[in-house]
């Protein structure tokens, strides 16, 4: 098999190409996207750090209250963070938090458009397809190269390769409702005489709901898994101390810091569980 080998297809010498000369003739467009990336999330982070710790636990608390209409989940949500302030990772879970609520900015606001288009058009759907599945597939890590390259290091590459695998649920699940919308309601609404514009407003995004806000809880869980990840490329938040503690084979710092992403994780998970 050495004649395979010796004529390798350079795969890697096309890629290394590919990011040279983005980087070389594309780098307005990405010190932009930095700073576009930086302000989302300078301004999460001011929101989540600035007021007093108790004023934002009681502001989620009823948040959770308002969208279940129940004492269950709320009280859990306030313990969980009472939790969290006991075991001192007060900083480090705003931290988190700003990077899950930034790329969840980010990727609904991507997916959403990106998935209703691709619903009315068919044929780009069976091109993207190909694309989210390597977008989904190909490890996380290498991610961090080209983030690394275009971003330096901190929140923003740890942003970037957050979404880059984030995405793609939000555009197969929008997908996936708005594809799903009954005939019989798209028969009545032609019948009425509805514009495609009140279609879509009107019966194929409520009628998508239920599997847009699947998304959006996925977007969160998957970027909550992504925290560990983006501290290797300097992202703060929870993933540090657990990288930390893999350094030092500290198991007590990384059981710690991993429950606490566990209990963040529930916490998100049950107060944005979408009820019909």
């Amino acid at each position: 098999m050495d004649w395979l080998t010796e004529h390798k297809l350079p795969v890697g010498d096309a890629a290394e190409a590919v990011f040279d000369w983005l980087q070389e003739h594309g780098g307005w467009f990405f010190d932009g996207m930095a700073v576009a990336m930086e302000a989302l999330i300078d301004a999460i982070l001011w929101l989540l750090q600035t007021p007093h710790e108790m004023l934002v636990v009681l502001l989620f608390t009823a948040a959770t209250a308002a969208l279940h209409r129940s004492w269950q989940v709320p009280l859990m949500v306030f313990l969980g963070f009472l939790f969290i302030l006991n075991q001192g990772y007060w900083e480090e879970t705003t931290e988190s938090l700003t990077l899950v609520l930034s790329a969840c900015v980010v990727c609904m606001g991507v997916g959403v458009p990106v998935g209703i288009f691709a619903a009315h058009n068919p044929g780009l759907y069976r091109f993207l397809r190909p694309i989210l599945d390597l977008m989904q597939t190909l490890p996380t890590f290498v991610y961090l190269i080209p983030a690394i390259v275009f971003f330096g290091i901190g929140m923003v590459p740890g942003l970037i390769a957050t979404v880059i695998f984030v995405v793609p649920a939000p555009i197969r699940l929008t997908h996936l409702g708005i594809s799903s919308t009954p005939k019989a309601l798209l028969e009545a609404a032609d019948a009425f005489g509805a514009t495609p514009g009140q279609k879509l407003w009107k019966v194929e995004l409520p009628s998508a709901l239920p599997q847009i806000m699947a998304g959006l809880n996925q977007t969160i869980m998957l970027s909550l898994s992504m925290v560990v990840i983006a501290a290797l490329v300097g992202a703060d938040g929870l993933g540090v101390p657990v990288v930390r503690a893999l350094n030092r084979v500290d198991t007590g710092l990384g059981f710690e810091a991993g429950l606490i992403i566990v209990v963040v994780a529930i916490m998100l998970d049950r107060a944005l569980r979408w009820k019909q």
